[in-house]
């Protein structure tokens, strides 16, 4: 997921992206817990990332409503 598509989300898609990937990435570190995590080893490193982009770009939103 890149950035410059995030910035064109409205914030409440924002928020349900960043909701959507919380909840896949929660759900994948289950699965690797219960496996031997040998499945999708990049999955959670990806998911961190995206859910970074996320809070990255509403904080710059937030950061630039209050200017």
């Amino acid at each position: 997921m890149k950035a410059t598509k995030l910035r064109e989300h409205t914030d409440e898609e924002l928020q349900q992206v960043h909701d959507d990937v919380s909840k896949e990435l929660m759900e994948t570190k289950i699965r690797q817990g219960w496996s031997d995590g040998a499945e999708q080893p990049l999955k959670v490193r990806t998911l961190r990332r995206d859910l970074a982009r996320v809070k990255t770009v509403i904080t710059q939103r937030e950061l630039n409503k209050d200017d």
